[in-house]
């Protein structure tokens, strides 16, 4: 039972750490992943110490465990998977998107309210000019989650 406790706190550490830090084990090139690791790991420890210490035998605790583990190894790397390609990793471009400036907004600092589908919160801004809160702005550029914006008049 002792192989079954070690293996299984194993795949919990394994499991743990790439939830929390991110893939540390990517096997063939996201065949095989530090998450789909850590569950089978979990499930071949628990497995086989249920099975060790209802007594029955302990070939069947291997062998039902490691078929077990691989089949809830493979489980959950199609989910991972299915999690990845839902995503939304495509990044969109916010140069023309209009908006209202939230804060004062100078070559330093200020934030802005998207006036885009997909902009659910305030980006930090900044312009080449000063531009005062309330006013209407317009992104000129995007540098990761900040933008550029300049004022934006109604006969722009």
């Amino acid at each position: 039972m002792f192989v079954f406790v070690v293996i299984g706190i194993a795949g919990l550490a394994l499991l743990l750490v790439s939830l929390l830090v991110g893939e540390i084990v990517d096997i063939g090139d996201g065949a095989v992943s530090g998450t789909s690791l850590g569950v089978g790991g979990v499930v071949f420890g628990a497995l086989g110490a249920i099975v060790t210490v209802n007594g029955l035998p302990t070939v069947l605790a291997y062998a039902g465990s490691l078929v077990a583990a691989v089949a809830v190894v493979l489980l959950v790397q199609v989910l991972v998977r299915k999690l990845r390609a839902s995503e939304d990793g495509v990044a969109v471009s916010l140069v023309g998107v209009q908006g209202i400036a939230t804060t004062d907004i100078d070559p330093a600092r200020g934030e802005v309210s998207l006036e885009a589908a997909r902009e659910l919160e305030r980006r930090l801004a900044w312009s080449d000019e000063p531009i005062p809160e309330g006013a209407r702005v317009v992104v000129l550029e995007q540098s990761g989650s900040k933008v550029r914006v300049r004022r934006h008049f109604a006969n722009d």
